[in-house]
């Protein structure tokens, strides 16, 4: 599996301000953020291993350097139609703690597009109405260029019933 990008996570504060970084990408035609803090690196789309009776976005898993790391179709869990593969299609490793366990998630995005600072003052709270996707799946939404970019809460669109359905899949494919 070709490494794309590998995202540098640590940075220098007093360069940055107080702006947070985002990893920001497209996923059926919307503008999305994630925080560079979550991010482990980017990976050309490869198509996974299929896990018989998984959830449906859960599109199977990746061998990454020895470990078994499953792979979700961001664009179902989100609620919308399943991710199209293109010649831009990505996996974007996500490390996330579990009870006090980290777990590497591979998420599938239509492109990345940047690394983008966003100050907090930037940041609105997530609508309350209007939005096509659960409210608790957002975080904020950044105003970037007189645009906005969705900003996730990773750790609810990967929730906790998820995280145990995901970790039983990589303990159940390294035995």
């Amino acid at each position: 599996m070709k490494d794309i990008t590998t995202v540098e996570t640590s940075h220098d504060d007093s360069a940055a301000g107080d702006a947070n970084q985002y990893l920001t990408f497209v996923l059926g035609g919307e503008n999305y953020g994630v925080s560079i803090l979550v991010i482990k690196e980017i990976l050309e789309y490869h198509e996974p291993t299929t896990v018989p009776m998984m959830p449906d976005f859960i599109r199977g898993v990746i061998n990454l350097r020895g470990s078994v790391v499953p792979v979700v179709d961001l664009s179902l869990r989100l609620g919308k139609k399943t991710t199209e593969v293109g010649k831009r299609t990505c996996v974007v490793i996500i490390e996330i703690v579990h009870e006090e366990e980290s777990i590497e998630i591979g998420i599938v995005v239509d492109a990345v597009n940047e690394v983008i600072d966003i100050v907090p003052e930037n940041i609105e709270a997530a609508p309350n109405f209007g939005a096509k996707i659960r409210t608790d799946f957002i975080q904020g939404m950044g105003k970037v260029a007189e645009k906005f970019v969705v900003l996730l809460n990773i750790d609810h669109v990967l929730s906790i019933e998820e995280l145990s359905v995901i970790n039983d899949v990589a303990a159940a494919e390294a035995d």
